[in-house]
């Protein structure tokens, strides 16, 4: 019987964070290995075992996985949460790839600047309500199901609460013209799995904040290399 899959990363969000949410969503517990120093992350680098020598890496059925995209295909497809044919999982990659793109955004907020944060909120604020949650809002009218894709649970579902709710964190009221978007969190939020990763104690990381920020610099390097 194969062990828990093993995630290994800084203890917090980026990359990782949707992978943690998607292994919860699924129902399978996770261990998790935290770099405390950058010569953590060299070691792993210095193993082979990063195959183009960058984290998140995950262990996973005798593989050590690279790549958040991989990584979360082989988990939702491992899972059934991809759809039940061609076309839907080419539905369900289109709405994740761009709330990967959004996350990625919302994501790079903490790195920047004092003097540049209210202007990149602002931009964050109108990117989240012009481009991309009228997109959804539209999908859930035109749909008419409780979920994004077909008529059961998949990965798009949980990769938009996830995205919903770190904008969220980002303007509390960001989902106030958007009457479908919050019934889908307040629904997704009620099944038993998410509603257990979103309990405090939960692998769920916080936002990333100015104490930890020096820390994850400082094991990527960023701004040296």
């Amino acid at each position: 019987m194969a062990g828990k899959p093993k995630l290994y990363y800084f203890n917090g969000r980026g990359r990782m964070e949707t992978i943690r949410w998607l292994l919860a969503a699924a129902g399978v517990e996770f261990e998790e290995q935290f770099f405390e120093t950058r010569e953590d992350l060299l070691k792993l680098r210095q193993a082979g075992y990063l195959l183009f020598e960058q984290v998140p890496m995950v262990e996973i059925d005798g593989m050590k996985m690279v790549q958040t995209r991989a990584i979360l295909n082989y988990i939702a497809e491992k899972y059934n949460l991809y759809g039940k044919d061609l076309k839907e999982r080419a539905l369900i990659d289109m709405y994740v790839e761009a709330t990967m793109d959004l996350n990625e955004i919302i994501m790079h907020h903490p790195l920047q600047p004092p003097e540049a944060k209210e202007k990149n909120l602002v931009s964050i604020t109108e990117k989240v309500t012009t481009r991309y949650f009228p997109v959804y809002e539209k999908a859930l009218k035109d749909h008419g199901q409780d979920f994004l894709v077909g008529n059961r649970f998949s990965r798009a579902d949980v990769q938009l609460l996830e995205t919903i709710l770190m904008a969220e964190e980002c303007k509390s009221d960001i989902l106030s013209k958007f009457p479908l978007l919050q019934a889908f969190k307040a629904r997704i939020s009620k099944i038993p799995t998410i509603k257990k990763f979103l309990q405090p104690g939960s692998q769920r990381k916080p936002p990333l904040d100015e104490k930890v920020l020096p820390k994850v610099m400082s094991i990527f390097n960023i701004g040296n290399e």
